[in-house]
């Protein structure tokens, strides 16, 4: 008897080492209700005040409540340079780079200093214009002659002016007469250096490419639109952007263009805002999404901007459960609309949210002050 007993254990042993498998598996894969994902660590879900702390801490409330806002057209892109914004300097005249003062990633002023080379077209160049300057001057006053040599002098100075001389070292030139031996390389504008593949002792050519600048003052989203949103998308319209790198932040910007070709693959077209950068924080190739009015309107959830909270990188808020408890609830935030904040998650209509004094239950919470939940 005791032997048809071993035998019937052994032979139901796999089946029940597999169903508990496929619980721990499903288990695993449920994984924890979103309120009490990624916990903060030793802090509690409520937390009970005294009636000295929440008059200490000024605690103010609002209710959650549904109202009609105005529909969005929401759109993912990246940060690019402004391309009006961008230059090539190359050599206008060839010869051989004496000094490089400028590397990539410098910032420089527009005027300064680059490089400079020193060119035998460019020396002979200066010495055709003395030439012609000293010719025009001594047939000043020469009915027959005096026009055609300041037609000469003319052509060269604006051969001299096509190397990038400014006026004001053209007429040094004409002060001093004496030739200048080397030709300098200048700044078009105040910007950033994209890029430098040249250095000291480098021979080049009529136009070898010497630097690329970038001014970051302004720079392009290039935000990707789907179609079913195309006729939403209006050039001209106001475009806010949020930014990956800059949580919370807002930037604003002005849609001033509407792509007309649809990508293939991704059926989505380009829609490009061009948002000032006075600071220098947004940088080419951060991700980016930007929201602009749809028209119409829809119901959502708001509560007052200032209620939600950053802990740890989630968004939370505190809820008013008793007359002096408090709970901390994770809530998924949507659009913002002038001090309100839509609540896609983690809310009711109707409950009470803190919206002034979060520091200090925070501050309890993190102490551990747990009375129940």
């Amino acid at each position: 008897m005791k032997t048809i007993a071993r035998k019937i254990i052994w032979a139901a042993l796999p089946a029940l080492i597999l169903v508990a498998g496929c619980r721990a598996k499903s288990a695993a894969e449920a994984g924890p209700p979103p309120e009490t994902a990624a916990p903060e660590v030793g802090a509690p879900a409520s937390v009970t005040l005294t009636p000295e702390a929440v008059a200490a801490a000024d605690i103010r409330t609002e209710i959650a409540v549904t109202r009609l806002v105005a529909r969005r057209v929401t759109a993912a892109g990246e940060l690019e340079w402004n391309v009006r914004r961008l230059v090539n300097l190359t050599a206008r005249t060839p010869g051989r780079l004496e000094r490089v003062l400028a590397v990539k990633g410098d910032r420089v002023r527009q005027g300064q200093l680059l490089a400079e080379i020193y060119s035998p077209d460019f020396l002979g160049m200066q010495a055709e214009y003395l030439q012609a300057a000293a010719r025009a001057r001594r047939l000043a006053g020469d009915a027959a002659e005096e026009g055609p040599a300041r037609a000469v002098l003319a052509g060269a100075r604006e051969r001299l002016e096509l190397l990038g001389l400014p006026a004001s070292e053209i007429e040094a030139l004409d002060a001093k007469a004496v030739p200048v031996s080397l030709l300098a390389v200048r700044a078009p504008l105040t910007g950033t250096v994209l890029e430098s593949t040249v250095v000291a002792g480098d021979a080049v050519e009529l136009g070898t490419s010497l630097f690329r600048l970038a001014d970051p003052s302004t720079l392009w989203a290039c935000l990707h639109i789907v179609e079913e949103d195309l006729g939403a998308a209006k050039a001209g319209s106001e475009v806010v952007l949020k930014i990956h790198a800059y949580p919370g932040e807002e930037f604003r910007g002005r849609l001033v263009l509407v792509g007309d070709v649809v990508d293939a693959a991704t059926r989505t077209i380009e829609g490009r805002v061009e948002v000032a950068n006075p600071g220098g924080r947004l940088k080419a190739g951060m991700y980016v999404e930007g929201s602009t009015s749809a028209g119409g309107e829809r119901r959502t959830l708001v509560v007052p901007e200032e209620s939600v909270q950053d802990n740890e990188g989630r968004s939370i808020v505190f809820v008013k459960t008793g007359e002096r408890t408090f709970a901390r609830r994770v809530v998924v935030t949507g659009e913002k609309f002038a001090g309100a904040v839509e609540i896609v998650k983690g809310l009711e209509e109707g409950e009470t949210v803190v919206t002034s004094g979060s520091f200090l239950l925070k501050s309890e919470m993190r102490k551990g002050a747990l009375v129940g939940d």
